[in-house]
């Protein structure tokens, strides 16, 4: 079988859209990988929230991204997208952090011409270095990657502040200095989705960012594919139906001293222990015992 940069390059190139649900710990890889999903993403966002219980505005470090990268990698076969928010500095911090990604195991990375402390691309606030800077470091994690197939994503955040023929243009230099796969970041309705469709149909592979209560629409992965999509990541919603099923199974037991209300929405332990490897770590107990 191909490794997973070559998996996710071959992925990228086909008719069909790749769809890459988001998963902040090892337990939502696996069910992302039970559920027949051929790619996995990491956001900074959901890494933010669970790491740190703290927003995504840019207190989260290169070590504590590689580490959950590692992590990840380690317990499925998917080709993990990986968030790098602003390439942690200047071009040679770039470099760094994409021989980190790649030796720990991640099939792409994404990098944002934000200036920093960042924000996530769907609050307000955000601003973005000039184009040249971000041309720059595109240009340093190109020459930094040793597996040729190691996938290098440019986002642009410059729709909100500064409307979208910049992100269009910024695409541009961006796809011309050696990005492989295009994030224009938070258009605001359809129309503006397929401007951007349009303008690098044929030309580069673009990525859609779909999260749900989020500046951009979320009208389905049908109408993404006819579109013109060939990426569409779903980076914070499992982080945000964990948070639901905590608070809910909470609530529970604050009102009631038990949980017993609470278990038919709860996965059983036996079915627990064995998403998360029990009867494999088991087999191996025996084969060395």
């Amino acid at each position: 079988m191909p490794g997973r940069t070559t998996r996710l390059r071959q992925l990228l190139s086909a008719p069909e859209i790749l769809v890459a649900p988001g998963a902040y710990d090892g337990t939502g890889a696996r069910l992302v990988e039970q559920l027949g999903f051929q790619a996995v993403y990491l956001s900074g966002f959901g890494t933010a929230a669970s790491i740190l219980g703290q927003p995504d505005v840019g207190y989260l470090s290169q070590t504590q991204m590689v580490e959950r990268v590692t992590a990840l990698a380690d317990v499925v076969d998917l080709p993990l997208i990986a968030d790098a928010d602003t390439g942690f500095g200047n071009p040679l911090n770039v470099r760094r952090a994409v021989r980190a990604y790649e030796r720990a195991g991640a099939a792409a990375l994404h990098i944002e011409d934000q200036t920093f402390p960042k924000r996530c691309g769907h609050m307000l606030g955000r601003e973005v270095v000039p184009v040249h800077e971000m041309v720059q470091k595109i240009r340093a994690a190109v020459d930094a990657r040793q597996d040729p197939d190691f996938v290098i994503i440019a986002r642009t955040d410059a729709r909100t502040a500064h409307g979208l023929d910049e992100a269009i243009d910024r695409g541009a230099a961006y796809h011309e200095a050696g990005a492989d796969v295009l994030f224009v970041e938070s258009p605001e309705n359809e129309a503006e989705m397929r401007r951007i469709c349009e303008a690098f149909r044929g030309i580069v592979p673009l990525l859609s960012n779909q999260v749900e209560g989020g500046r951009t629409p979320t009208p389905g992965t049908g109408v993404l594919q006819e579109m013109g999509y060939a990426l569409a990541i779903f980076p914070v919603g499992t982080a945000f139906a964990a948070a639901k099923g905590m608070r809910d199974y909470l609530e529970v037991l604050a009102a009631a001293g038990d949980t017993r209300g609470a278990l038919g929405n709860l996965i059983q332990f036996g079915e627990f222990t064995g998403l998360i490897g029990l009867g494999e770590h088991t087999g191996l107990e025996q084969r060395y015992r």
